[in-house]
């Protein structure tokens, strides 16, 4: 897990004039709250944080006004056409504390030989782990598996130190036979053709 610090200036000015100075010096404005704490609304750097948060479940230390905080992303806001950072959401966290999180899911191996299609249907498991362990993912084997296989939560390994808390039944991928397109009867192709 990559653990980014950061310097971070306390904000008083708030609304979308004051969000937009912010932004136009390279900084984004953010709030960082949890553990009963005041929410506190604070500028990071721009550039910085958009590097670390291209880790999943990055941990963040906060250094604001010489204080230092341990926080990791709970929402991020981007602009839809460009995609930079308009806002972000930190929690709050200790060293040894749990933390629930979204942990993407990985696959390795071939599948058995023949034509088949691999389903995602959970592309993300929730994970409870400590939050200066948070994995950035997990990785399952796809090896050898066919057509009607399916591979659920509780069946993909987890690092240890962290617990599945998705059901563990629910269907995470699922091998399908591919279907081939059937050709048209004679008449359907003669009436397209007309």
């Amino acid at each position: 897990m990559a653990d980014v610090k950061l310097a971070a200036e306390t904000r008083t000015e708030f609304g979308k004039g004051a969000a937009r100075r912010i932004r136009r010096d390279n900084k984004v404005p953010a709030v960082v709250y949890g553990h009963g704490s005041e929410p506190a609304h604070i500028t990071l750097p721009g550039h910085e944080l958009q590097l670390a948060l291209r880790t999943p479940n990055v941990l963040l230390t906060l250094d604001i006004e010489g204080k230092t905080q341990l926080a990791i992303p709970k929402a991020v806001q981007r602009d839809a056409i460009k995609g930079f950072l308009e806002h972000v959401d930190l929690l709050l966290v200790t060293r040894g504390e749990k933390v629930n999180v979204e942990v993407y899911v990985h696959t390795e191996g071939e599948l058995a030989p023949g034509a088949y299609l691999l389903e995602h249907v959970l592309s993300t498991l929730n994970v409870e782990a400590e939050a200066t362990h948070i994995p950035e993912s997990v990785t399952v084997s796809i090896a050898g598996l066919e057509a009607g296989d399916s591979i659920l939560a509780k069946d993909i390994p987890l690092p240890e130190g962290t617990t599945l808390v998705t059901d563990e039944d629910a269907v995470v991928l699922q091998i399908l036979a591919a279907q081939a397109e059937e050709a048209p009867a004679e008449g359907e192709a003669e009436a397209t053709e007309a």
